[in-house]
Formats: structure tokens, sequence, C-alpha cells
């Protein structure tokens, strides 16, 4: 039976601009067989700070990173209070790097993170908006710093663009995909928090990262799916992940690109604007790339729905929470549906 069996027979196959419809548990995600080659993790906000821990977790698994309005990894040290006045604001002064290294030199002596010879390989880009309030540009350039420190040649590896008239979030282009209610004002921000400034991100760091897609624009189609991820237990996550399929990936061999919201964006919280508009799904299609839209959910512990950068899905027993580490609750979480993806059917 072929994945698009599969999935006509769950009700999921949707059109580019359908909603999903409600069910009340959707399928499992699925063995593709995808590739181990060629994959990247790009995050916003929340998201951008963990798509850094993901690649400094597990460097050998990655080609890319793309961190969009965010600082540097590690940058809380498990502390709410340095999160919001050193990570977010500068209030209490800039991040400490040297203390930040510390925590990495640690992490590396009790094999919590990857090896430094497999994070000097990665190609990253980093994109920060000059007129954001909520994560302050500076700690953009702590991000730049702290990478450059870790890539064998950043002039050749990394990328970095200030858009100085652009607020919190991620830019999109005017290519008419995304409806004009779902977008923000650039220097804005706010709502759905997919900025409005005529940049498409996506494709701007998707070709950065894996080069210029081997198919036309406009080639190429696929089908975003809900699925269950209650299989993949970690506190903060919620019920439903969603995922871009072009139908060239029904066979295997396609790269996986891991897509994670910012505080606010969730599909449950922004209307599916960040899984469906950002514009990754449309590069995804012309380059046979599986695109996986991970989801939190707010709580009480997490109102505004972030992914975890300061350690609230860890035990309140841990006295230094080791959130942004191998041993992280969603760092786990993310890595095994990867690893699902990546499986052969039937294993």
């Amino acid at each position: 039976m072929t994945l698009k069996t599969v999935l006509l027979a769950a009700g999921l196959v949707l059109g580019p601009a359908a909603s999903i419809p409600a069910q009340e548990t959707p399928d499992d995600l699925p063995a593709l067989a995808a590739s181990q080659e060629g994959t990247s993790v790009i995050g916003v906000s929340s998201g951008g700070y963990m798509a850094t821990q993901l690649a400094v977790a597990w460097p050998s698994r990655f080609a890319g990173l793309g961190v969009v309005a965010a600082g540097p990894w590690g940058c809380a040290r498990g502390e709410l209070s340095l999160a919001l006045g050193q990570c977010m604001f500068t209030r209490l002064g800039p991040p400490d790097l040297a203390a930040i290294r510390d925590r990495h030199h640690d992490y590396l002596a009790r094999d919590l993170v990857g090896q430094p010879e497999a994070l000097a390989r990665l190609r990253a880009y980093v994109w920060h908006g000059g007129a954001d309030e909520t994560v302050a540009p500076s700690l953009g350039d702590a991000l730049v710093e702290q990478l450059s420190r870790w890539l064998a040649a950043p002039d050749d590896q990394l990328r970095v663009v200030r858009d100085e008239q652009a607020a919190h979030g991620w830019p999109v282009g005017e290519d008419g995909e995304a409806p004009q209610r779902a977008l923000a004002a650039c220097d804005e921000g706010g709502g759905s928090h997919l900025l409005a400034c005529g940049r498409d991100l996506a494709a701007e760091a998707l070709d950065w990262l894996h080069g210029p897609p081997a198919g036309e624009s406009g080639a190429g189609t696929g089908r975003l799916v809900a699925f269950d991820q209650t299989a993949f237990d970690a506190r903060g996550l919620a019920d439903t992940g969603y995922a871009y399929l072009p139908n060239a990936c029904e066979t295997g061999g396609c790269a996986v690109t891991l897509a994670l919201h910012g505080c606010e964006m969730s599909a449950a919280e922004g209307d599916e604007a960040f899984v469906r508009h950002s514009g990754l799904n449309a590069w995804a299609a012309r380059d046979r790339r599986i695109v996986l839209y991970p989801q939190a959910e707010a709580s009480l512990a997490n109102p505004k729905g972030c992914w975890d950068w300061w350690g609230y899905a860890e035990s309140a027993w841990q006295l230094d929470p080791l959130h942004d580490s191998r041993r992280g609750s969603q760092v786990e979480a993310l890595m095994a549906m990867l690893d699902r993806l990546q499986a052969t059917p039937g294993e």
C-alpha cells in the first residue's frame, strides 16, 4: 500500500488551502525511509532557541541550522530569570558567553552534546529584525559570535541577515500564498508573527543551507497531514503535530527539515498560519523535502506555548535542567520524530 493510499484512507489528504479536518486522534507519524543526509532544523523565536539545542546536541544528524529571532545556545542556563532578563530583553546585561562556554564544555565531558568536529561542519543561517522588541537584536549578535567560534570556516558556512525595519517574527514574501489576514505588518509584528516584509525567508534560508531546489518555481505538489504526537512523550508537547509531505516522497529517499514555531505561533494558537504560509512547503515541494512541524502547547508553566529553552519541561527536582542537552525531554521527543520519518516502513 502506498503512502498516498494510507493517507487517503485516513482522511488526511489536503488541498493547498484546505482546513485540516477535526479528528479525535490523528494517525501516527509514518515511517517514510527519509534520507539521513541533508537534514536541517530551522526555528523562530523559542523555536530558534530549540533549533540550536537540537543542532548542538546532535550535530552529526544535521547538515544545516536556521535561527530566526533568537539568541545563543544555552543562554538561559536553566534559569527563568536569565531567560527573561538576558535572553529576551537585556535588563540584566548581555548573555554571559563565558559561562555558556563552560556549560558546553561540561556537557561535552558528560557526552550530553555532540562533538565539536561535527558541529564545526554545519552550515548556518541567522536572521534578526532590527525593530524586534521581543528578543533584542543584540542577542542575535551573541548567537553569531557563538557560531563563529564553533564553525570551521564561518565566512563560508554562516550567513547573517539583519533587517533593520522588521519586528519579531518570520518574514514572508509577496507571492500571494498567504492570505492578508494571516500576516502581520513587517515593522509591528504580533498576530500570527508572519511578517509581511516582502522577503521569502524560507527560500533564502534553505537555499543557503542546501543549495537551490531541483525543481522550478511552482513545480511539485504535496499535502499537509496531522499526526499523533502523544506517542512522543514529553511535557509541553501538543497532542497533534503536522508534516508537509511532497507527493514525490511517497517512495522514500527525501531529506527532512524540522520547522519549529515560536511562542504564540503553534497551529492551535496561530490558525495554522506557520504550518501553511511560512513558505517552507512551496520550497520543499520543489526539492523533494519533507517538512516536519512539531507542536508545543500552552500551559500554566508555559502560557505562550513556547519550546523549552529554559527548563520548564524538566523535572522540578533538577537543580540544573538538562533541557538543552541530549537528555532534554523535548530534544529527545523531537529526535524521535526524526527517527520515525527516517525509519523504513514495516520496521
